[in-house]
């Protein structure tokens, strides 16, 4: 949550992926400048942050940017939900080996 001088907060969102291997990690929405993956049927999707960090979630292989999609789709629900929710979850649709922040 961060404070802001006219006295007004903020809530942050996140997603919370279900079936990570930790199960429910956390991925944080505030910030985002970027979302990708390499192509179609890569094994990862990169979530690209202003402050220079990059959060990577590691699958199977896509199939049709299935996990990239429903990452995107994930975001635009979290992100439209009450202040009052602070996460949205999901459950990616292929088995999630890692989720690293860096």
């Amino acid at each position: 949550m961060a404070f802001l001088t006219n006295k007004l907060f903020i809530m942050q969102k996140f997603l919370k992926i279900t079936n990570a291997p930790n199960t429910g990690q956390i991925i944080a929405l505030d910030g985002i400048k970027a979302l990708g993956t390499a192509s179609a049927t890569a094994t990862t999707v990169t979530i690209d942050y202003f402050d220079g960090t990059t959060t990577t979630v590691t699958t199977a292989a896509q199939v049709a940017s299935d996990v990239y999609l429903q990452i995107l789709n994930s975001i635009q629900i979290a992100i439209a939900t009450s202040w009052q929710k602070g996460y949205y979850e999901v459950t990616l649709p292929k088995a999630v080996t890692s989720i690293v922040n860096a």
